[in-house]
């Protein structure tokens, strides 16, 4: 029996075991919507394609599945971009899926056509513009395993109105095999052999774990390694979750807006441990001065990583998790005693409690997101926006549990927190899911409330809101000796009011002294909830 190739798309999904997509309709892509009425598949309708592509990124990083999003032609597709390279930068599992005028038109410039294909090229990890429709089911199972195998990353397929009509007989492959991709998913014996060496001749080693041990689901490797040879461990931004925060090796965020006591570590070690990390320029500034005193170990199944940002002693492609499997049967603890004991005494000189507060002062976010780490389960799930916010949560939130700390790393875009929490929701619906914003960054998709509301997620958001673009007002003034320029938000919306538009309840935070009891006024809501917490528009990001 013949089917149409929208249901040939629809039935593929079905064969990835996908049970919920993210998207927007339009004309050029509602084939595929007319055959997804047939369809047990779940659609979330969000209010802007880019909040489909942040909220499959959300979905997919909360719970190790690759996320769907779908859009029409032309803005609807372009619509798409930031997130897909958002996805692409964290190397994030999804598969974007736009419709496309018909084959005979494009290149014409027609209503609604654009180059989706060409545009989205530098941040896809593959892309295809179908033009038959008997290999629609060979492309999706295809997309499907490029993005969720080897270094994860999205994929987009275009399909043009023509194709989607078009009737086939639907086979899909039940394996599949592409010619010169070939992820490496064992390390080679004899180097996992000369790491172990180094590391149990190392005095002063560190680990640097990524976002590649949470990719890989390594988190109880890392920390087998960690205890066993008694090496400290900082994390990346995109590591975070990957060790618990309160763990006694976890050093913290490393990097421009790290913990003191991490950076001290990685420019004082004498072995630097990569897993998983791409060595970006806010994490590890001065590459060149720290390799020329310390060797370097870097793990990573994407060889193009390794060796790009910094010279490396010993190189391992592989699959993190199985090559951590390896180095924990052979590898043995250095004399590393010395080293931990200082490590320790410069933590203890250098920690700073932010649990005294003057309870009169508008509300310290590292009060706040410190009491909120306490005051909530490990399986609470965060995602932020970027900007100061994201900093502070990253440094003062503890995370215990991988894929609960969810924020944007490597783009670094505003706007995604909520959406990303949307999808989240989606795909932990028990669990609790909480977006720390600023009042900027929060502007950017607010929209989404709507898909919130058409959908019963019981998302809690928090917003730092200093009237301030805060991040880019401190740059300004560090840099450019305070000339500050557009960076003011004086005349922000009623966040409290806005949120009962959506028929949500809220509250305005605006002293520490309200911190605690507003915070379990949300936690208790099954409903959406808003903190709006007025800070300091002074209140610096370290």
């Amino acid at each position: 029996m013949k089917i149409s190739g929208a249901s040939a798309i629809i039935r593929s999904l079905e064969k990835e075991n996908i049970d919920v997509i993210f998207g927007y309709p339009g004309a050029a892509i509602c084939p595929f919507y007319d055959a997804l009425l047939d369809s047990s598949i779940r659609h979330i309708l969000t209010r802007n394609e880019q909040g489909a592509a942040h909220a499959a990124n959300g979905y997919a990083r909360a719970t190790g599945k690759t996320g769907v999003c779908v859009a029409t032609s032309g803005p609807g597709a372009t619509n798409l971009i930031t997130g897909i390279a958002t996805a692409y930068m964290d190397s994030i599992p999804i598969v974007a899926i736009t419709g496309q005028v018909s084959t005979e038109l494009i290149g014409r410039d027609v209503f609604q056509e654009a180059d989706i294909t060409g545009a989205t090229a530098p941040f896809c990890k593959h892309n295809y513009l179908v033009k038959n429709a008997k290999k629609l089911p060979h492309i999706i199972k295809e997309a499907f395993h490029i993005a969720s195998t080897g270094r994860p990353g999205p994929v987009l397929i275009d399909v043009p109105i023509d194709v989607q009509t078009t009737e086939i007989e639907f086979n899909y492959p039940e394996t599949i095999e592409i010619r010169g991709y070939k992820p490496n998913y064992k390390g080679h014996p004899m180097q996992i052999k000369r790491a172990a060496e180094e590391i149990s001749k190392a005095q002063a080693p560190v680990i640097c774990a990524g976002g590649g041990i949470v990719n890989a689901e390594a988190s109880a490797e890392l920390l087998e390694f960690a205890e066993k040879c008694c090496i400290p461990v900082t994390t990346t931004l995109m590591g975070k979750g990957a060790i618990p925060s309160q763990h006694r090796l976890n050093l913290g965020m490393l990097g421009s807006h790290g913990s003191p006591v991490a950076n001290y570590a990685v420019n004082n070690a004498d072995l630097l441990i990569l897993l998983g990390a791409r060595v970006g320029d806010r994490a590890i500034a001065a590459t060149q001065k720290i390799a020329k005193k310390a060797k370097i170990i870097h793990i990573d199944i994407d060889p193009a990583e390794i060796g790009k940002n910094i010279g490396v002693t010993v190189p391992i492609v592989g699959d993190v998790k199985n090559v951590l499997r390896d180095l924990n049967s052979i590898v043995e603890k250095g004399n590393v005693d010395e080293w931990n004991l200082k490590i320790q005494s410069f933590k203890s000189k250098h920690t700073v409690s932010y649990k005294d507060v003057n309870e009169d002062d508008t509300v310290k976010p590292k009060y706040m997101l410190s009491l909120l780490s306490e005051m909530v389960p490990d399986s609470t799930i965060v995602t932020t926006e970027v900007g100061q916010n994201q900093i502070w949560a990253a440094n003062h939130f503890d995370v215990n549990r991988p894929r609960t700390f969810i924020t944007s790393g490597g783009m670094g875009t505003m706007g995604y927190g909520l959406p990303s929490a949307i999808g989240a929701k989606i795909g932990n619906p028990e669990s609790t899911v909480i977006t720390i914003s600023g009042d900027g960054s929060f502007q950017m998709s607010l929209q989404e409330l709507g898909t919130i509301k058409q959908y019963k997620l019981g998302v809690k958001v928090v917003i730092f809101n200093n009237s301030r673009l805060g991040m880019v007002r401190e740059l300004q003034r560090t840099k450019y000796c305070g000339r500050y320029s557009q960076v003011f938000l004086e005349n922000n919306p009623d966040f409290v009011n806005l949120f009962g538009a959506y028929g949500f309840k809220g509250e305005r935070v605006e002293n520490n002294s309200q911190v605690r009891g507003a915070i379990e006024r949300m936690l208790s809501s099954d409903e959406p909830y808003l903190l709006d917490c007025v800070v300091d528009p002074e209140e610096p990001t370290l």
